[in-house]
């Protein structure tokens, strides 16, 4: 297509939906970009990569692709996918996340929140309490949890199952964002997506997973963070991870009354999975300024 180019960046091993740049528009049609900081999820705390050196240098090639200026605050961890905005004041991430060890110990909770309303122009924070059950690479980033559809609209990732230890955590975020208000003041609505069943790392699988010294193991039995809210929304289109799962169906007609203007294309995503994201965490949006 003439429309795409294709380049070559160097990276370590993760995710473009972390390590790039945040793109943020002001009223008046200029763009910037915001470089945070990139440890590998944790650093040497708990991080998942190592090294990370590439990876903390592709959200400034990216600015330089599209000729954007950036703003550079190294000092403070921050992935992508760890942050919602609704385009009107209010951001979501989890507590799971931004309160991790190794991300920005040295800083508060309220310390936080306001780096986050600096950079990305916000009014408000909400934090849900945790991400997915056993999203471990991310600890629990909220693009697999939760993303904003619409003003004061949100989708949520939800187990019916009362046995499973999603359902807790599910509960946690409904019970949170149902007694919340975004940053105009108006209640949230939760449109609940029930997660996909169990889905664990075969034998076959973890075999073909080449075992690096630095990397999080992938072994046969591990259970993963699948979710349908990992999906992408484009211009024109909902990108929609699926696990050939009796949810998927569930999940394509909620998607497709949610944004009737949008075509739901579905993609079988498990091999994505295996990695510990899904679509939403190998893509990263610049928006027209």
């Amino acid at each position: 297509m003439p429309n795409v180019q294709v380049v070559e960046i160097s990276n370590n091993d993760s995710w473009v939906r972390d390590t790039g740049a945040t793109f943020v528009v002001d009223g008046l049609g200029h763009m910037r970009a915001v470089d945070w900081g990139f440890n590998g999820y944790g650093g040497l705390v708990n991080g998942i990569y190592f090294p990370w050196d590439q990876d903390d240098l592709i959200a400034s090639k990216m600015c330089a692709i599209e000729g954007v200026d950036r703003y550079r605050i190294g000092d403070f961890i921050l992935e992508g996918g760890s942050v919602h905005s609704d385009g009107e004041g209010t951001i979501l991430t989890t507590e799971e996340t931004l309160l991790d060890p190794g991300r920005n110990p040295n800083l508060t909770k309220e310390q936080i929140e306001e780096l986050l309303k600096e950079y990305l122009g916000a009014e408000k924070v909400l934090w849900i309490p945790k991400g997915i059950y056993m999203d471990e690479d991310t600890n629990g980033h909220v693009d697999n949890i939760c993303q904003w559809v619409g003003p004061a609209k949100v989708t949520l990732a939800w187990e019916d199952n009362h046995d499973d230890p999603q359902h807790e955590r599910s509960q946690m975020a409904y019970d949170y964002l149902s007694n919340e208000t975004d940053a105009k003041g108006r209640p949230i609505e939760i449109v609940k997506i029930h997660v996909p069943n169990v889905v664990k790392i075969t034998k076959e699988e973890s075999e073909g997973v080449d075992i690096v010294e630095g990397t999080f193991p992938r072994n046969e039995g591990d259970r993963l963070p699948a979710s349908y809210l990992n999906y992408y929304n484009c211009n024109g289109a909902i990108i929609l991870p699926t696990f050939d799962d009796p949810h998927d169906q569930d999940a394509i007609d909620t998607l497709q009354e949610l944004f009737p203007d949008r075509v739901i294309e579905p993609i079988y995503a498990r091999e994505i999975l295996l990695g510990g994201g899904n679509i939403h965490c190998i893509t990263q949006q610049v928006p027209r300024p």
